[in-house]
C-alpha cells in the first residue's frame, strides 16, 4: 500500500498543496503544512536537463525538506529519458516519498520545448519517461548509486549530501562514501505519479489518458484546463469527472485528483463527492491564507487565536533562517508573499507597498509593528 492508499485508508479525500514554480519553496511549504494541516505536498518543479547539466547546484533547493513536511512528493520536468532515470535515483538517495512528473506546465518556455504540456502531443515519449523514473527507482532499489550516473556531477552528488546532513535527513557522523560503495537492498522507495492537464489544444482524456494508464503510475493528478487556456477561463469540472470514470473504469488502483479554481475544504468535499476524485489539489487560493485547507470550524477557530501577520513573520523568518547562507541568497523571493498575506486588511496597499520593499525578515517586522499588524488576537 503506498502513502496516496493509506491516507485514503484514513480519511475521504486526500487533500494537498499544489505544486507552483516559484512559489512552493521550502518555507513556503512548511508554513502550509503547520497551519493548514493538508495530507500531502509537492514541490515546485526542477528541470531534469538543468540538474544534469548545469554547474550550479542551486537547482537542488527545490527539493529542500524535513520530515515535518512528509510525504512529500519531488515534481520534475524535461523530455529526456535517461536524465529522468539519473534524477530518479538522486530524489530516492534525499528520501522523497514520491516523485511527480510535469506533464501539464503551459509555459512557453517549458512545452515549447516539448517539456510539460508539449508531451500531451508526443505520448509515446510520454510513457518513456515514467518508465525512466519507474527503471531509476528500481535500480537504486538494487543498489545503483549516484556515482553510476554518468550525467550527475561531482558538485551535484556533494551537494546530496549537505542537504541530506543540513535537514537532518541522515546521520551527519556517516561514512557515506563507504555506504555508497556497499550493497544495500532500499526498502523505502517512492511512488511515481504525473501531472498533466485535459489535452492540448482541446479536451482529450479519451485519447491521451491511456497512454498514462498503461505506465500504471502511483496516482494521476488532472488540471481541468487544455494547455491552450494556460490558467484563464474556468477549470472545467465536468471533464475530470468523465477522467474520474475513466480511470476507474480502466485501473481502480491508481488515485486521481482533480485541481483547478477549487478555493478551499468545502470546495474540495463538494468535488469529490460531485465528480468521483479521490482527492484535490489547492493551489492559488493557498496564497497568504495556509488555513483554507481546514474545515470550516477549526478556520474560525484559527484565526480567531492566531493573527495572519504573525504567520507572514514567521514565514519571513523561516525563509531567512533556510536560504540566507545560500551564495546567490535573495530576500526577493520572499517579497510576493508578504504581499499575499495582506489581501483583504485595512489599508492593505500602503501596508503591501511597504512589505514588498523589505529585505530582511527584521524589516518585516519593523513594518508590521508600525501598524501594529503583529499583536495577538484577544
Amino acid at each position: 500500500m503506498n502513502f496516496y492508499q493509506e491516507i485514503l485508508t484514513a480519511k475521504k479525500m486526500i487533500l494537498a498543496l499544489a505544486p507552483m514554480d516559484g512559489v512552493s519553496d521550502f518555507a513556503f511549504r512548511s508554513i502550509n503544512k503547520k497551519y493548514g494541516q493538508m495530507d500531502l505536498l509537492f514541490t515546485e518543479f526542477a528541470s531534469v536537463e538543468g540538474i544534469c547539466h548545469s554547474r550550479s547546484t542551486q537547482i537542488l533547493n527545490h527539493f529542500d525538506f524535513d520530515e515535518t513536511q512528509r510525504p512529500l512528493v519531488a515534481q520534475i520536468f524535461g523530455k529526456t529519458p535517461i536524465y529522468f532515470k539519473q534524477v530518479a535515483v538522486l530524489l530516492c538517495e534525499l528520501g522523497v516519498d514520491g516523485i511527480d512528473i510535469n506533464m501539464g506546465c503551459p509555459s512557453s518556455t517549458v512545452s515549447g520545448h516539448g517539456s510539460g504540456a508539449g508531451l500531451i502531443q508526443t505520448p509515446i515519449l510520454a510513457q518513456e519517461i515514467i518508465q525512466a523514473v519507474q527503471t531509476g527507482i528500481k535500480d537504486w532499489s538494487e543498489g545503483l548509486n549516484l556515482e553510476d550516473c554518468p550525467d550527475i556531477s561531482e558538485q551535484m552528488q556533494a551537494s546530496v549530501l549537505v542537504k541530506k546532513k543540513k535537514f537532518a535527513l541522515i546521520d551527519a557522523k556517516a561514512n557515506a562514501k563507504a555506504n555508497a560503495k556497499a550493497y544495500i537492498k532500499r526498502q523505502k522507495l517512492p511512488t511515481v505519479s504525473v501531472k498533466t492537464r485535459i489535452g492540448y489544444a482541446h479536451e482529450e482524456i479519451a485519447s491521451w489518458l491511456p497512454y498514462l494508464l498503461e505506465m500504471r503510475p502511483a496516482a494521476i493528478s488532472l488540471h481541468a484546463r487544455t494547455f491552450k487556456q494556460g490558467y484563464s477561463g474556468e477549470a472545467d469540472w465536468s471533464v475530470i469527472g468523465r477522467a474520474a470514470t475513466l480511470i476507474k473504469n480502466t485501473d481502480p488502483s491508481v488515485i486521481f485528483l482533480g485541481n483547478g479554481d477549487v478555493s478551499d475544504y468545502e470546495q474540495a468535499q463538494k468535488k469529490v463527492a460531485q465528480y468521483g476524485v479521490d482527492g484535490v489539489l489547492i493551489g492559488r487560493a493557498s496564497f497568504g491564507k495556509p488555513f483554507i485547507f481546514l474545515p470550516q470550524e477549526k478556520r474560525h477557530q484559527f484565526l480567531a487565536e492566531k493573527n495572519i501577520f504573525q504567520i507572514a513573520l514567521e514565514h519571513a523568518q523561516l525563509y531567512e533562517a533556510t536560504y540566507a547562507q545560500d551564495e546567490k541568497y535573495s530576500f526577493l523571493p520572499m517579497r510576493k508573499h508578504l504581499a499575499w498575506y495582506t489581501r483583504g486588511v485595512k489599508e492593505a496597499a500602503i501596508i503591501r507597498a511597504e512589505l514588498v520593499r523589505t529585505n530582511s525578515a527584521l524589516e518585516v517586522a519593523q513594518i508590521l509593528q508600525k501598524y501594529h499588524l503583529n499583536e495577538k488576537n484577544d
